[in-house]
């Protein structure tokens, strides 16, 4: 900004020595008190008009030497770095399936009927159930039932370890087993939920 400064103190100076020396040219036209009248005023006329030329073209000089250090300021100070978009939270696209499907109602059947997502019409045996009281998985064995001996410590002790469960498990083709830590049962047929009411197992859903 020194050499801006510097700058415009020379321009100053120029303007002021220009501005001063066109009125003294003018001023300094003298007129013979002899010649006419007429050749009087066209001097004076001409002599007055002159400094206005000069005022004029030393204004065009200002303004055009304004322009040339407004240029260099402009091109010595370093580019304004693009202010990057505020990134907004991430807008994350909703699956048609990310809740996942439920059973309604939910069912359980033995090996030969096909597991999946239960309906009214189509009466598939749900394999993601959940215990809501122990809140386990609920572990399935296929052409098996439960021996009678079977009791709540039995599974409260030995779930989740399949080996261990299968110590009190029968070959029967065409049952399938249900245990959770707490409850237990076995199916030969597709059989609603709601019709075994000490079972308080719900669908845990479907993906995929």
């Amino acid at each position: 900004m020194d050499g801006h400064g510097d700058d415009l103190d020379e321009l100053l100076d120029e303007v002021e020595n220009k501005f001063c020396r066109n009125v003294s040219v003018g001023c300094s036209v003298r007129v013979d008190p002899k010649e006419p009248r007429k050749d009087d005023e066209e001097q004076r006329t001409q002599s007055a008009a002159k400094p206005k030329q000069s005022v004029s073209s030393v204004t065009d000089d200002i303004d055009a030497l304004l322009e040339e250090l407004l240029e260099e300021d402009y091109s010595d100070s370093p580019p304004r770095k693009a202010e990057a978009a505020p990134k907004g939270p991430e807008v994350k696209k909703r699956s048609s399936q990310s809740g996942g499907r439920k059973c309604c109602p939910v069912f359980v059947g033995g090996s030969a009927v096909a597991n999946g997502v239960g309906t009214a019409t189509s009466k598939r045996s749900c394999d993601q159930l959940r215990c809501t009281s122990c809140d386990f998985k609920v572990l399935m064995f296929d052409d098996c039932e439960w021996d009678p001996s079977c009791d709540y410590l039995f599974f409260r002790n030995n779930m989740p370890e399949r080996q261990k469960l299968g110590s009190r498990l029968r070959r029967r083709r065409g049952q399938r087993s249900y245990a959770c830590q707490c409850s237990w049962t076995s199916a030969a047929e597709a059989a609603d939920l709601r019709d075994r009411p000490r079972l308080r197992w719900v669908c845990g859903k479907h993906h995929g």
